[in-house]
């Protein structure tokens, strides 16, 4: 079964308490070189059906109107997952490829 996958961030205009707890965790254990986390979320949607841009088009609506909090989070990416698809589009950071 084909998967789509939507990662989520929060805005970048907003603080970031996880993230800043990892980092803080990073820098204590001698991890210094990462000097910034930014915590977000995952989604894996698998489904019946062809891979095809119509269900990355239904994934993205899914992505805006119900997995993120669009007030705090941006969808920044939704893709077909290990599956290639013909004439299908990406959708990263709100640009199309």
């Amino acid at each position: 079964m084909p998967t789509i996958v939507v990662d989520v961030m929060p805005k970048p205009v907003l603080l970031d308490p996880q993230g800043k707890a990892v980092a803080g965790a990073l820098k204590r254990t001698g991890h210094e070189r990462f000097t910034d986390v930014r915590v977000g979320k995952r989604f894996e949607l698998t489904f019946e059906g062809q891979a095809d841009d119509a269900a990355l088009d239904e994934a993205r609506s899914l992505a805006e109107s119900l997995l993120a909090n669009t007030v705090i989070e941006d969808v920044v990416s939704v893709h077909f997952q290990g599956v290639e698809v013909a004439n299908s589009q990406t959708v990263v950071a709100g640009e199309t490829h």
